[in-house]
């Protein structure tokens, strides 16, 4: 009967920590799609809220860190669930840095100001779509221990990837075109930066949760010539 109450109070932890990282995901996802809605319609109002609520995030990943330790220690999980426990703790880490991206984006807005000489190029939202949807998709993976999911983000990460280097290529265009829209484009190739970042840790994240399922690493990938800026 002891045994029984352990394995029930283990499992209540763990979904506790599955509900917490799904809500920090859900904050993280929603952060980057009102980000660039607030760039896109030039919302600064939007913009500072986004930039407020990453507090939120902060705390959740601070609340599954004492969860995860207290995990450990009182109920001190092996194999898969120890692989498990410990994703957990190495994936919130990386979650609250894509919150940390959006949050840059969102600080963005309002040095663009009203003073925009060109639209921000048509890419960029579509980029930050599929870079949050690679998100949700990996914290989804992560709750539903579902390896196929995670390798299926991890592919995706080349389309980030490919996006990236054609808005670089773009901008630059403009740069050379017009130098008076220097300063601006200089913003927007920092947000695209920014969204590219999104997509590496959502890869990273991906990762995690496969060695966690399988107890095995995804081979290495061929992956596409990144341009700096």
């Amino acid at each position: 009967m002891p045994e029984q109450h352990t394995v029930k109070a283990f499992d209540d932890d763990i979904n506790k920590l599955r509900g917490l990282i799904a809500e920090m995901g859900g904050r993280v996802e929603n952060a980057i799609d009102e980000a660039m809605t607030a760039l896109v319609q030039q919302d600064e109002k939007k913009a500072k809220t986004i930039v407020a609520n990453d507090q939120r995030i902060d705390a959740l990943e601070a609340e599954v860190e004492r969860l995860v330790v207290q995990i450990i220690a009182l109920r001190a999980p092996m194999a898969d669930d120890l692989r498990e426990v410990i994703a957990a703790l190495k994936i919130v880490g990386v979650v609250e840095r894509i919150g940390d991206y959006a949050k840059n984006i969102a600080k963005r807005v309002p040095k663009i100001g009203d003073h925009r000489t060109i639209e921000p190029i048509s890419l960029l939202p579509s980029m930050a779509q599929v870079a949050s949807e690679m998100v949700g998709d990996a914290l989804n993976a992560f709750s539903a221990r579902d390896a196929l999911l995670a390798e299926a983000v991890v592919q995706r990460d080349a389309v980030v990837d490919s996006f990236y280097n054609s808005i670089f290529r773009t901008l630059v265009t403009y740069m050379v075109e017009n130098p008076k829209t220097i300063t601006e484009c200089a913003h927007l190739l920092f947000i695209a930066k920014n969204i590219e970042r999104i997509g590496d840790h959502a890869t990273n994240v991906a990762e995690m949760v496969y060695y966690a399922a399988t107890g095995q690493y995804l081979p290495e990938r061929d992956r596409e010539v990144k341009i700096e800026s």
